[in-house]
Order: structure tokens, then C-alpha cells, then sequence
């Protein structure tokens, strides 16, 4: 799965030179947690957040009177607390790559360009959604997470134990394990008992660490 098959298309933009003010109301206004910014000549400059709005804004505590506050923000423009330059991935990147970039910079969003012009953003929710078709959240069934020696086969062999016996495998993730030589696996499956799953997890090597009816 690549970022430009999941990505918010031609996404609310605005320019460096717009107030404080001004895009926490379009923020509001268009329910979106962050702004691409264009210069005058369209080309992608940086990126604001709410948060980043919030914390430029003058605090509640302030000695500053209502009018003196909202003067400040009109005043104040989104190049001076932008974030610049701006960290991008392309339409053709893969989805964990784009994950990875955002955990490891701490950061909810990745505009998307090509070349010089944007096409798109990327975001935390984006992944939230990818996450929850991953693990088959929206689907009920049995979902059974089990430790599994990483050997070759080894999990042709579970999944083979469990399509035996009638289950139907709806998602299957798999990460690291709590020790090198082994991975947690976490299944989806419906259209079997949870009786026959057991059997069917009943293997040399296989153990189970959870199993729930979701």
C-alpha cells in the first residue's frame, strides 16, 4: 500500500502570508488539524499545525485586554511559527515508511509532493484508519495472538491448521516477539469455534498468549 492510495487529495492550503487569526478560524471552519503552506508562487514553503497556532496565540493568562489579543493575531502571519523546511514523501512511498518518518520526527503529518508541487497529505488519522483495516477491527470473529519460534514454515503450518478446520482468516499482522528468535502473530478468523481454533494452535513451538471473541 503507497501514500498516494490513502492520502487527503488536493488538501486546505494557505499562504505565509495569512494572519494567526485567520487560520485558526479556517482550522475550525474545515475540522483539519494542520495547514500545507504556499508561497505566491505555489510552491510548498511549510506547515503549521494546531498546535502550533495555539501556542503562538497570546495565553488566557495574559495582562493584554480582548481587543489587544485579537489585534496581535491579526498582525502576526504563519511564516513566523511555520514549520520550514518541510519534511515530504512522495505518492509512490510506501505507508510504513511514511508511518516511520512521522514516529521517528514526532510529527502528524506528511505533505505529499510531486516534485515541486503538492498533491496531497498524509496523516496520523490516515495510518489510525490502515491500522484498524489491518487488524480487521470492523469485523467480528476470534481474534487469537501467538508467540511462534521464527522458523521457515512455521507460520504456512498454523495457517493451514486453522483453514482445516473451516476458519476463515480475515486479517494477519505480525511483529517482534519478546525474545530474537520469535514473533507475536495476532489473527483474525470467523466461521470456526473457538474449540477448533485451539485444537488447530495446538502445535509444537505455539503459544498462545490471547484469545477473544471481538
Amino acid at each position: 500500500m503507497l501514500v498516494g492510495e490513502r492520502m487527503t487529495r488536493n488538501p486546505v492550503t494557505i499562504t505565509e502570508d495569512t494572519s494567526l487569526d485567520d487560520a485558526l478560524h479556517l482550522m475550525r471552519e474545515r475540522k483539519v488539524r494542520r495547514f500545507p503552506i504556499l508561497d505566491t508562487t505555489g510552491h510548498l514553503v511549510g506547515i503549521i499545525s494546531d498546535k502550533d497556532l495555539l501556542h503562538a496565540a497570546p495565553s488566557p493568562a495574559s495582562t493584554l485586554s480582548v481587543y489587544e489579543m485579537h489585534y496581535l493575531l491579526a498582525k502576526l502571519t504563519v511564516k513566523k511559527v511555520m514549520s520550514s523546511p518541510v519534511i515530504t514523501v512522495g505518492a509512490d512511498t510506501p505507508l510504513e515508511v511514511a508511518a516511520r518518518i512521522m514516529a521517528d520526527n514526532k510529527i502528524g503529518g506528511l505533505p505529499v509532493v510531486d516534485g515541486v508541487n503538492l498533491v496531497g497529505i498524509i496523516t496520523e488519522t490516515d495510518i489510525f484508519k490502515i491500522l484498524i483495516e489491518l487488524l480487521g477491527a470492523r469485523t467480528s470473529g476470534l481474534r487469537v495472538t501467538v508467540s511462534l519460534p521464527d522458523r521457515r514454515g512455521n507460520l504456512a503450518k498454523l495457517t493451514q491448521a486453522l483453514a482445516d478446520r473451516g476458519a476463515n482468516i480475515i486479517s494477519l499482522v505480525t511483529y517482534g516477539g519478546t525474545t530474537a528468535d520469535n514473533s507475536l502473530i495476532t489473527i483474525k478468523i470467523n466461521g470456526v469455534e473457538e474449540t477448533a481454533v485451539r485444537e488447530a494452535l495446538n502445535q509444537p513451538g505455539v503459544k498462545v498468549m490471547d484469545l477473544r471473541s471481538v
